[in-house]
């Protein structure tokens, strides 16, 4: 063996060392780590050394043409969940450490386990990440148990002129792996705390995929003489991921608390009101939030100092709100770029160098 794979191979004996600390054996597993895996790396890991538990291995092993679906899945909610929550107090923050070795941290920090809206909101993303890569996999062809919907085919309206035909999104299959890759037994938990969490993460993956399944549309396409449209073809296809972060962020403001105490079924904290069900797209979770605004090391909380604002919004992302009363700094910025290109015959390009000041504004 030659000094270069030498080297390749300690450099992947050394990650994997770094990922045992992270992710000990007999851990439920942090598969959301493949959304931040440098590019190659699980596919040289294998299934059997990645941080997955036994199921989700034994599930890789059975599918592993789905492990880059399942790592796209998981880059879609992470990138989603920082797109939402950008101009926040809680920006949903990557522990930069899970990146690389050594790790130390895992990939969402105290928010993971904190039973909070933050967590309630991670997992639902996630989950929606999940499903919206697979069933786009399934769609381009790239599995050999899955394609396209057709169980819409043959269907329509002769009357009015349509009929389904085209390539429908199969959400279903992709809301089945994510439930099969994601979902465990409450059973096989020790304690009550624990069952409750497990009961409010499952029902929070749920109401991820929920959403992905609402925002299906219907996309036609025209046929006819001269374009006048005499027949359609129309097909269902998902929404953009941008618009299922929305949603999810709209159920994220309107989370519901739950009990910290799991008798036959969860049920609301405030006793006025628990004859109120608890709907399937709902976002659920325990324990309040912490404090955003100020360091907190030992949870890992940057707190919001340092942090760019905007002076002139009432927003989230307002100097008011995002550094909590304490006020801002504001420093000029000189921007120098290249304008005013014109193209010289023959053959190069004559720009101008053109400098401008910005304000900047960040928290105290």
């Amino acid at each position: 063996m030659d000094r270069a794979a030498l080297l390749g191979l300690s450099r992947l004996c050394a990650l994997w060392a770094a990922l045992l600390a992270l992710f000990p054996c007999g851990a439920q597993g942090n598969w959301m780590w493949l959304g931040i895996a440098p590019f190659g790396v699980p596919e040289k890991l294998g299934c059997a050394n990645l941080p997955l538990n036994s199921r989700q291995k034994e599930l890789c092993k059975r599918k592993p043409y789905l492990l880059q679906g399942i790592g796209e899945g998981a880059r879609l909610g992470i990138q989603e969940c920082r797109n939402q929550f950008r101009h926040e107090r809680w920006n949903c923050l990557v522990a930069a450490a899970a990146a690389a070795p050594p790790v130390t941290k895992p990939l969402f920090g105290y928010e993971l386990s904190s039973g909070t809206k933050e967590t309630a909101f991670i997992y639902a993303v996630m989950a929606a990440g999940l499903v919206h890569s697979v069933t786009r996999s399934c769609s381009a062809g790239n599995m050999t148990e899955c394609s396209c919907d057709t169980t819409l085919q043959n269907g329509g309206s002769a009357s009015e002129g349509w009929h389904w035909g085209g390539c429908s999104d199969d959400v279903q299959y992709g809301m089945w792996f994510s439930r099969k890759f994601l979902d465990f037994p409450i059973r096989n938990t020790t304690g009550k705390e624990s069952k409750v969490m497990l009961a409010m993460n499952l029902h929070n993956n749920e109401a991820g995929r929920q959403a992905v399944a609402k925002l299906m549309s219907v996309d036609c396409r025209c046929h006819g003489v001269s374009g006048s449209c005499a027949v359609k073809t129309c097909w269902k296809t998902m929404s953009s991921f941008e618009k299922t972060g929305h949603l999810l962020k709209d159920k994220y403001e309107n989370s519901v608390q739950i009990s910290d105490k799991i008798k036959k079924k969860m049920r609301r904290k405030e006793k006025d009101q628990r004859k109120m069900p608890i709907r399937k797209d709902d976002l659920l979770y325990i324990n309040k939030s912490p404090n955003y605004c100020v360091e907190d090391k030992k949870l890992g909380i940057p707190g919001t100092r340092g942090r760019e604002c905007n002076r002139t919004s009432e927003g989230a992302g307002g100097c008011n709100l995002l550094c909590c009363g304490r006020g801002y700094n504001t420093h000029v910025v000189r921007h120098v770029e290249r304008c005013e290109c014109k193209f010289i015959w023959c053959c190069y390009v004559r720009c101008r160098r053109c400098e401008s000041m910005t304000d900047v504004h960040t928290c105290k």
